[in-house]
């Protein structure tokens, strides 16, 4: 087996590479002081363009790294392995993304706070798991172009028409699902059109996975890859705006004035082929275990950042108020301090899950053993109030 169908090390650096751009990008995103945001700064404007990358990115490598393993599994169709777990996995996801947003202290009041129903990255990944899942058991019994066109389609009508459904009143719903579609209520990110970054992610794996015995694969790749992504990122506005004037359609006008997703897709591409250009240098087993933990550094990130369960976080007390050479450092030190969590996280794993279930379990002998006490003290209080009453013996 040639080297392109081992493990896709480059695969896994970019995922590392997300995460980290993610922390850094919240963290100065939150934190600097808004004096700073000079759009005229050619250092603010170039930060601001790179971390406009990180969440296509991000959602284009879990759509490829997912859709490449499912369709690698030994048994295809209903009986494919990886349908059950990646339907776990995404209502995992899911409920880990509602999870982050809940507030100890409201549930202890009996509420739920308005940004508990907040949908954010990980209800969107959850989603896109679930949609690549949905559009996988719909193709396997058709042709297999099938399973790569409905990836691909999906992904461009989910971009051509975001002018069209961005603009519709979803007040008729109810907030919790409306959120899924509008970021009217706060919403950070929406499942229309985030999904469709992970479902061309998708048929890009498709793709990879088709001529994985290719001995020019990568070199085919690269330059397909810069190709699209130059193409997309300069001609794709020109593209819609002769569409435009050919057809007449206001569909066109309407994606040039705001043309963001494509744009972003083109930059994706370049992403790709830069990692597989450097591919020989991403074997190092820090990437790979960084982008095997993208799941827990997110989630340390959010608790220490924005204060999930308890809204005490760094966003409560240092928010906007950073210089920049504080944001800089300090973002420096939260990528250190929330990798290096997740990292002894993951080695020691085994060891936590065996004290929390110590735990549970003493904590379950204890409340058996409270509720046993309880039930002698109120016995002996019945008995007590039986003979006072008269209703037994005093003997």
């Amino acid at each position: 087996m040639v080297e392109q169908s081992k493990r896709l090390y480059f695969i896994d650096a970019m995922r590392a590479w997300a995460i980290l751009m993610m922390l850094q990008g919240h963290f100065i995103d939150g934190l600097l002081d808004p004096v700073f945001r000079d759009p005229e700064n050619l250092a603010f404007n170039t930060w601001k363009y790179f971390r406009g990358i990180t969440a296509p990115v991000f959602f284009t490598v879990s759509g490829f790294i997912f859709t490449f393993l499912l369709v690698r599994a030994p048994r295809q169709g209903w009986d494919n392995p990886r349908i059950r777990k990646g339907v776990r996995r995404g209502l995992q996801l899911i409920g880990i993304g509602y999870l982050l947003r809940t507030n100890l202290f409201g549930l202890l009041d009996g509420v739920l706070y308005p940004s508990f129903y907040l949908v954010d990255v990980l209800h969107c990944i959850g989603v896109a798991l679930l949609t690549v899942i949905g559009l996988y058991l719909v193709a396997s019994k058709g042709p297999r172009q099938l399973f790569p066109a409905l990836l691909l389609g999906l992904g461009l009508v989910l971009f051509l028409f975001e002018p069209v459904y961005k603009a519709w009143d979803y007040s008729w719903m109810p907030a919790m699902a409306a959120n899924y579609f509008t970021k009217a209520n706060g919403s950070v990110f929406t499942i229309i059109p985030w999904v469709g970054y992970a479902t061309i992610g998708g048929f890009l794996a498709l793709v990879f996975r088709r001529y994985r015995e290719d001995r020019m694969l990568y070199l085919k790749s690269i330059a397909a890859c810069l190709l699209a992504g130059a193409g997309l990122i300069w001609y794709s506005s020109a593209f819609f705006h002769w569409a435009g004037q050919q057809t007449g359609w206001e569909l066109f006008p309407m994606i040039v004035s705001n043309n963001y997703l494509f744009i972003r897709l083109g930059d994706v591409m370049l992403v790709f082929a830069v990692f597989m250009i450097l591919r020989s240098l991403m074997k190092q087993p820090l990437f790979l275990s960084i982008g095997q933990n993208t799941l827990s550094i997110y989630v340390i990130h959010f608790i220490l950042l924005y204060g999930s369960f308890t809204g005490m976080g760094l966003y409560r007390f240092l928010h906007h108020s950073l210089t920049p050479w504080a944001a800089i450092a300090g973002a420096l030190a939260f990528m250190l301090a929330c990798t290096w969590a997740a990292l002894a996280y993951d080695r020691h794993e085994a060891r936590i899950l065996e004290g929390i279930r110590e735990l549970r379990g003493l904590a379950g002998k204890g409340i058996e053993s409270s509720l046993r006490i309880a039930f002698r003290a109120l016995r002996v209080q019945w008995g007590r109030l039986s003979r006072f009453l008269g209703l037994a013996s005093r003997s």
